[in-house]
């Protein structure tokens, strides 16, 4: 087996060692492993060594010839690059072509890579549009692009749409690390929608909140399921007005059960996580991610004793032990990485994800019991989900705060915390649990009625 040091060696001596080399090796898999190290090419160096493999059988071939080929950006090997895009048979193959040819930045390519706008791949769209973006400016390549703005593929529509429609971001009085004082530490009594409408805008970095579930709890009725899925987008609607610019709201929901009324009507189950989606996605929220939470099947409600007895197939029910953490972000046409460059490096280094982290989207967690309130997020569940969507200093809401475990969690990792909660019982229960925060908390928790946080707002 070649080696990478003797693959660099062959190379620099010139074409005639490398073609000697090539023309011996019959296994796929090591002439895959010699193109594939080849890596910066000599300026001397010829191409046309690799072009008896242009079409060879083996994709991974075609695709490290035509990356390599692509490396000397030379337009002798346009019309080799051309050929490949239109017949490869192998979609990866096709989309590194088209990325050589934009590679060049060569204005002589511009008929080419026009003509890939039309292919049915949205991926080589994608790579042409990157190459006739260095063009940016003639008129033609202008002209060509603006038009995709109403392509059927969405992701064309967003690059189309930065590139040439977006004006300047919604602009925020504060810097994107900063927010309100009287926001910080802070818990309303009241309902959510009344105390989202003195939020101004731009002042929440993470929400992370569990509604209440559909006529599942005494203090959950709603008229229909419609009115229960419009209730939490209204104030969706608000929490992404109040969102910072790119800034994350994570939902925990999962479907739920309506037991049937007698023994001669079935049960309900409501798919929530799902019938939600649509209206966030509709708003402006750009889904991300889906986590599933995993609980022991102990902890769920039995659903499937008969079962267990009779065997018969159609009856068939599982125990439910998951839910899901819907990850969403505030559509921007900027990256993460501009968030992150608003902050300083000595905050970045603080908020760190440090030692063991969750690398798969399957959680597995114990739910929390509290004899006070029947639906309480796990304290370790809250970590994970601020840990990984905030940074130090950051506000945390919750518009359904319930016991507090956002607040509390937020204040033990470094951050504040904003939360709302409309039921007094539930209210106290927070003012009991986070108190006074402790003697290292600067700014220490308030618990406001609406009528004093509008008071105080009016001042700010």
């Amino acid at each position: 087996m070649v080696t990478k040091e003797e693959i660099e060696k062959l190379k620099q001596d010139g074409n005639g060692a490398l073609s000697q080399l090539l023309s011996r090796v019959q296994d796929g898999t090591q002439l895959a492993f010699i193109l594939q190290n080849l890596g910066a090419l000599p300026k001397n160096f010829d191409g046309t060594v690799l072009l008896s493999y242009v079409n060879h059988p083996d994709h991974r071939i075609r695709f490290w010839v035509v990356k390599n080929l692509g490396k000397l950006e030379d337009i002798r090997y346009v019309e080799t690059f051309i050929g490949v895009a239109r017949q490869d048979s192998n979609s990866m193959v096709r989309r590194e072509a088209v990325s050589s040819i934009g590679r060049m930045r060569d204005p002589r390519n511009i008929p080419a890579l026009i003509d890939f706008l039309n292919d049915p791949d949205p991926k080589i769209v994608a790579q042409a549009i990157r190459g006739l973006l260095v063009f940016k400016g003639n008129t033609t390549v202008d002209t060509t692009l603006r038009r995709l703005v109403n392509h059927r593929n969405e992701l064309i529509q967003q690059i189309i749409y930065k590139e040439y429609f977006s004006t300047s971001s919604e602009k925020s009085q504060l810097p994107h690390p900063a927010t309100h004082h009287f926001l910080k530490n802070v818990v309303v009594h009241g309902d959510v929608r009344e105390v989202l409408r003195y939020v101004p805008e731009n002042s929440i970095h993470l929400t992370f909140t569990s509604p209440p579930y559909y006529n599942a709890r005494d203090y959950s009725i709603y008229p229909s399921y419609k009115d229960y899925l419009e209730f939490l987008a209204g104030i969706f609607q608000e929490v992404l007005r109040v969102t910072k610019e790119g800034r994350f709201f994570v939902l925990n929901t999962s479907p739920i059960i309506i037991p049937r009324i007698s023994r001669q009507h079935s049960s309900k189950r409501y798919p929530i996580p799902f019938d939600i989606h649509p209206y966030l996605v509709e708003m402006g929220w750009e889904f991300i991610d889906d986590i599933v939470w995993v609980k022991p099947e102990s902890s769920a409600k039995n659903r499937n004793a008969g079962f267990l007895q009779h065997r018969k197939p159609l009856a068939y029910k599982p125990n439910p032990v998951t839910e899901y953490l819907m990850v969403y972000r505030k559509k921007t046409d900027k990256l993460i990485d501009w968030n992150l460059k608003q902050y300083d490096w000595d905050t970045i280094e603080a908020s760190k994800v440090l030692g063991k982290y969750e690398t798969s989207n399957v959680w597995l967690l114990d739910p929390k019991y509290d004899k006070e309130h029947s639906a309480v997020f796990p304290i370790e569940l809250c970590y994970r989900v601020i840990q990984y969507y905030s940074l130090r200093g950051d506000l945390v809401f919750d518009p359904f705060a319930g016991s507090g475990t956002v607040g509390h969690a937020a204040l033990n990792l470094g951050r504040h915390f904003f939360l709302t909660e409309i039921d007094l019982r539930y209210f106290q229960l927070i003012e009991k649990n986070l108190g006074g925060g402790d003697l290292f908390t600067p700014i220490k928790p308030r618990f406001l009625s609406l009528e004093k946080f509008v008071e105080i707002v009016s001042f700010e």
